[in-house]
């Protein structure tokens, strides 16, 4: 990896923990939050593949967990979080299927993290919270990488 890889890594996985942690909204029963990390993310997998995106959300949300006091959730993100940005990464070259794929992945994810740990009762209840977290970051992701790309592209 070189530094220029490993530069983007970093800024993005501050950008994603920033975003996970400036706006949280508890999730009741499964002991978890909703947040806006993933627009991050889809926008770190859009702009540069795979690679960055899986590791930027891996780490970004990882550290956002640990430090917000949810370090039971942090294995389980470091894992979802990180799939999501490498699905989105793959599948870029169609940005809309790409970003809609990593926030269905997302969602399941945690359904399946949070039904092992507090049951399946709970985590189906916590299904439209995370659906509402994923369509608003499928969003503003699609909307922060159609900017970028027409800045980047007039350059």
């Amino acid at each position: 990896m070189d530094a220029k890889h490993a530069a983007k890594i970093g800024v993005f996985a501050a950008m994603v923990a920033v975003a996970t942690m400036a706006i949280t909204i508890p999730i009741p029963g499964v002991h978890g939050f909703v947040n806006f990390g993933d627009t991050i993310i889809i926008l770190s997998s859009l702009l540069f593949g795979p690679v960055v995106g899986g590791l930027a959300g891996a780490i970004g949300s990882g550290m956002a967990d640990m430090l917000l006091g949810y370090a039971h959730w942090a294995p389980w993100t470091i894992v979802i979080k990180g799939m999501e940005g490498v699905i989105v990464g793959r599948l870029r070259h169609n940005p809309v299927p790409a970003a809609i794929a990593g926030a269905v992945f997302m969602i399941a994810g945690y359904f399946v993290a949070a039904g092992v740990m507090y049951g399946f009762a709970p985590a189906i209840a916590a299904i439209p919270m995370d659906g509402i977290q994923g369509g608003l970051s499928v969003i503003a992701g699609l909307l922060l990488f159609k900017a970028l790309r027409t800045y980047i592209d007039a350059q």
